[in-house]
C-alpha cells in the first residue's frame, strides 16, 4: 500500500510544480501594466489612461469573475482615454492585484474601489462596472455612496441566482477543497478547457483571436484565479441578497448596458427587473452577448458617451 501513496504523493507534487510553472508562464504572458497602490486589505494593479487635465468626470472601469482589466484595454477603454481619463483597476485578488488581508465580500470590495478612487484623487468618477464587477459598482454605491457620480454597468451581476452558469459550475468546491484543487487539477482543465470556457462566454458572439493575451484571458489558468473564483462564487450567495435589499437607497444616476442574446446573465433578470428596483435607472438593450466591451466596442463606447452627457 505504501507504492500508490508514494506514487499518488509524486503525481501531486508534479501536478502542483506544473501549476506554478504555467502560472508564472501566463504572467509572463500578460505582464502587469500600469502600478501599485495601497488600499486596505490589498494591494491593487491599477492602469491610467488619458489626459490627467482632461474635463470631465474620469472613468474607472471594474472587471467580472475570471476576469482582468485587459477585459477593458482590449478594445475599449482607448476610445475613452482620447478625450477623459481612465482608470482600470484589476479587483482585489485578481489580475496582478494582490490580497494583504482576507478575500472581501461584495461590500469589502466596493469599500476597497473607494478609497483607490480617493486615493487617486477621482472626483465622483463614472463607475463602470462588468459583470461581478457591476455588483461590486452596486455594492460601492451603497457602502460609499458620496464617491461615484453614476454607474454604467454592462452586463452586471444584479440579482440572486440560484444556479451558477454551466462554464462556471467547476469553481462551486466547498471551501476546504478550493487549494488541492487548485494545485492539482485546475490549472490544466483551465489549459484544456480554455478555449471552449471563452465561447461559453463570448456566446454568441466570437471570441477574439488574441483575447489570451490582449485580453487577458490567459491569466485565468492560475491557482490563484481558481481559488478566488470558487470564492467568489460561493460568496456571491450570500452577499447579493442584503445588496438586492438596498436598491431602495441607490441614489446616484444608474444605467445598465445588457445584449439581449446574453448566454451568461439573464437580461431580463438582471437588466431589465433591476432597472426597475432602483430609481431612476435606465436599461438599454442591444444585439449581443455577455463580453459586450471586447466584442461590441462601438455601441459600448456610444452608450457610454451618452451617460457622460448626462453627468453634465
Amino acid at each position: 500500500m505504501l507504492i500508490p501513496f508514494g506514487l499518488a504523493g509524486v503525481g501531486v507534487l508534479g501536478l502542483a510544480g506544473w501549476s506554478a510553472w504555467a502560472g508564472r508562464k501566463a504572467e509572463e504572458m500578460v505582464p502587469a501594466d500600469g502600478r501599485f497602490v495601497d488600499v486596505d486589505g490589498a494591494r491593487m494593479h491599477v492602469v491610467e489612461l488619458g489626459p490627467k487635465d482632461a474635463t470631465g468626470p474620469a472613468i474607472v472601469m471594474i472587471h467580472g469573475l475570471m476576469a482582468q482589466l485587459r477585459n477593458f484595454s482590449h478594445s475599449l477603454a482607448g476610445r475613452m482615454a482620447e478625450d477623459h481619463r481612465v482608470v482600470l483597476v484589476d479587483r482585489p485578488g485578481w489580475g496582478h492585484s494582490r490580497l494583504t488581508g482576507p478575500r472581501p465580500d461584495l461590500a469589502g470590495q466596493g469599500r476597497m474601489i473607494a478609497q483607490l478612487i480617493e486615493t487617486l484623487g477621482l472626483e465622483k468618477p463614472l463607475v463602470v462596472g462588468h459583470s461581478m464587477g457591476g455588483a461590486v459598482s452596486l455594492a460601492l454605491a451603497t457602502e460609499r455612496p458620496e464617491v461615484p457620480g453614476a454607474l454604467a454597468l454592462i452586463a452586471p451581476l444584479t440579482q440572486i441566482v440560484h444556479e451558477a452558469p454551466a462554464v462556471f459550475r467547476g469553481l462551486m468546491a466547498p471551501a476546504l477543497l478550493r487549494a488541492p484543487i487548485a494545485w492539482t487539477i485546475a490549472v490544466p482543465m483551465a489549459v484544456a478547457m480554455g478555449r471552449r470556457g471563452a465561447e461559453a462566454v463570448f456566446a454568441p458572439d466570437p471570441v477574439p483571436a488574441d483575447f489570451a493575451t490582449a485580453g487577458g484571458g490567459v491569466l485565468s489558468a492560475r491557482s490563484s484565479a481558481y481559488q478566488m473564483g470558487s470564492f467568489e462564487i460561493r460568496m456571491a450567495e450570500r452577499a447579493m441578497p442584503p445588496l438586492v435589499a438596498r436598491y431602495g437607497e441607490i441614489l446616484v444616476p444608474v444605467s445598465i448596458l445588457y445584449g439581449r442574446q446574453d448566454a451568461l446573465l439573464d437580461p431580463a433578470l438582471h437588466g431589465e427587473r433591476t432597472a426597475a428596483e432602483i430609481v431612476g435607472a435606465k436599461l438599454r438593450l442591444i444585439d449581443g452577448g455577455h463580453m459586450l466591451p471586447l466584442t461590441h466596442a462601438d455601441e459600448t463606447e456610444a452608450w457610454l458617451r451618452a451617460v457622460l452627457a448626462q453627468m453634465g
